[in-house]
């Protein structure tokens, strides 16, 4: 994965909420309008079969938080450095690919993630 990758993540998030250009995983019927209005992004959680839209991400400064439907939480961080990610808490280490839509996808254990990289 390069940076530049990672960095247009973390850039994009709160903007992805604000601006209503088509997400591919719409288009592509991974996610429905409804769900990407509510902020909401598919995920695997706990080693599930198939992606859902029930969890969230939030942006602080570098720092992502992937939510849960359960409340459960992973954190992510851009390293100091600039060339990837980690997890900021935990010893579960966080790996990321993109995906054949363009997206994401964080897996850290047997949680994974798609977000939008924009």
């Amino acid at each position: 994965m390069r940076t530049s990758d990672v960095l247009l993540l973390i850039a994009a998030l709160p903007v992805a909420a604000c601006d209503r250009a088509v997400d591919p995983r719409v288009a592509a019927g991974a996610l429905t309008e409804a769900d990407d209005a509510k902020g909401r992004i598919p995920c695997r959680l706990g080693g599930a079969r198939a992606f859902t839209p029930v969890c969230t991400a939030e942006r602080a400064d570098r720092v992502l938080t992937l939510r849960g439907p359960d409340g459960g939480f992973r954190r992510i961080r851009l390293s100091a450095d600039g060339r990837g990610i980690t997890t900021a808490d935990g010893a579960e280490p966080a790996r990321v690919r993109r995906t054949a839509d363009g997206a994401l996808e964080v897996a850290v254990a047997d949680d994974r993630y798609r977000l939008l990289a924009r």
